[in-house]
């Protein structure tokens, strides 16, 4: 791809309601990592039949976030691709309550993605590896901060994390695998 890969910045809540599905969140994640894929290819990811899927691709395509990619050969099946490594997702407090309640659903699935994802790994976990066994984690920690520590708090854990992201890490070790961190900071009532 000859622009740079970067984050879709989402912004509006027409974008944030039509990524509102399990599928299409899959359908992204699979795109994001670079390599085109087929409606068929993609079926396989969000469990989907390929026509359910095609509708999902029209869905994503038509808001910006994957295009149709070069044929492979003959033509006969389209394939797509995104310009995307990744989404960044969020509205302030300052912004319509359209954008506001998109905001809201959105981040609830998002949640529930996270939160199945580490369901499926203690399911798992029996059977991984033990150096992979050992090595996942799960933390909880309440902390004593004000709003601009934690902004400051954040700042930090996100630049820990990003030598590590897909986006951007160069020389992949040969023995690595893709893993979900999930990072959350919400104040108690």
């Amino acid at each position: 791809m000859s622009k740079e890969r970067r984050q879709a910045e989402i912004r509006d809540a027409a974008t944030m309601r039509a990524l509102s599905h399990p599928a299409r969140i899959a359908v992204l994640d699979r795109l994001f990592s670079g390599e085109p894929a087929t409606a068929t290819e993609l079926a396989e990811v969000c469990g989907l039949s390929p026509s359910a899927t095609s509708y999902h691709l029209r869905a994503l395509a038509k808001v910006g976030l994957i295009e149709e990619a070069p044929s492979r050969g003959d033509g006969r099946e389209r394939v797509w691709q995104s310009q995307h490594r990744g989404l960044n997702v969020g509205t302030g407090p300052e912004r319509g309550a359209a954008e506001r309640a998109a905001d809201r659903e959105l981040a609830g699935m998002f949640i529930d993605i996270e939160d199945e994802r580490a369901r499926a790994w203690l399911a798992r976990r029996d059977a991984e590896p033990y150096e992979w066994y050992v090595a996942a984690s799960s933390a909880g920690v309440q902390l004593m901060v004000t709003a601009e520590e934690m902004a400051e708090l954040n700042e930090r854990v996100l630049a820990l994390l990003e030598p590590y992201s897909r986006r951007t890490r160069q020389g992949v070790p040969e023995e690595a695998r893709a893993v979900d961190v999930t990072y959350r900071v919400v104040p108690r009532s």
